[in-house]
């Protein structure tokens, strides 16, 4: 797989297909080891997944890992590959990732796929019951940084966040690539970038930015649901939040059940799903 020159550092990325790209952006704790059981599944037009800056197997610079941190790597890497005229799937941090891209560039996106992502930001009493004492923890200074960096809690609860059990081997492959304390930095960032209760201020304002661009911009978008599993982030109030604010939305709702990392529970229809609306556009 390559490893692309980004800025003062690498980005690796799958790449599979030819023709008109689609990008698939993973979240927090993950990697494009999420999409594995997608890309070959689909079967037409360039496929690529980068792996987030400081994540999975990409370079991990001296940076703060911020939001912007995140954007300014991927546009980088984005005009390293000349990538234009794409298809953006995104799930979780992913997808947020998306809308802030099509937002600041969209000339250059055909269309945007999302499932369990970050949609707009929340009061702590909007947040799911279950989420909510977890992440005022990761929040709390000092309590953060022992789950996360001390203590793996992010992603040694992964195989909580899905609905079919994750095998070991897999679940090594997530956290295979933060060794050490300082390594696990990206997870606490994105943990803490969570948009609730009107903090942290920049990611806010970012997420307002692209709610106001989903609301009036033509680019097709496609959500994908299913029942919900544990862990769930968009609950079906989000989902109809969505359907009331989202210019030119289609909504794929599925019978089948999935925990928040929906690709690791449902690729195949996550796959069937995209496949057939890019078809369309």
């Amino acid at each position: 797989m390559p490893l692309q020159p980004v800025l003062d550092s690498t980005m690796y990325y799958r790449d599979l297909g030819t023709g008109s790209p689609m990008v698939f952006l993973h979240g927090n704790p993950t990697s494009s080891h999420l999409w594995r059981h997608i890309l070959p599944a689909i079967g037409s037009g360039r496929r690529l997944a980068p792996d987030l800056i400081g994540m999975g197997q990409s370079g991990k610079p001296v940076i703060d890992y911020t939001f912007a941190d995140h954007a300014r790597y991927l546009d980088a890497w984005f005009d390293a590959l000349d990538l234009h005229d794409v298809i953006l799937v995104g799930h979780d941090w992913g997808g947020a990732l998306a809308f802030d891209r099509a937002a600041r560039h969209p000339e250059r996106v055909r269309g945007i796929a999302f499932t369990e992502t970050i949609v707009k930001p929340m009061s702590w009493q909007e947040f799911p019951d279950g989420g909510r004492e977890l992440f005022q923890a990761i929040k709390t200074p000092d309590v953060g940084e022992a789950m996360i960096l001390d203590d793996s809690a992010f992603l040694l609860g992964l195989p909580g966040t899905v609905a079919t059990p994750m095998a070991e081997e897999e679940l090594a492959v997530y956290t295979r690539p933060y060794p050490t304390r300082e390594s696990r930095l990206p997870l606490l960032r994105w943990a803490r970038s969570m948009p609730l209760g009107g903090e942290p201020a920049d990611v806010v304002a970012r997420v307002e930015a692209y709610d106001r661009w989903l609301a009036t911009s033509e680019v097709p978008k496609l959500l994908i649901t299913f029942r919900p599993g544990p862990g769930t982030m968009m609950t079906p109030e989000v989902v109809d939040w969505c359907a009331r604010n989202m210019a030119a939305l289609e909504i794929e709702r599925h019978d089948g059940v999935a925990g928040h990392h929906t690709p690791e529970d449902q690729p195949a229809a996550i796959a069937e799903a995209v496949e057939r609306w890019a078809a369309g556009l």
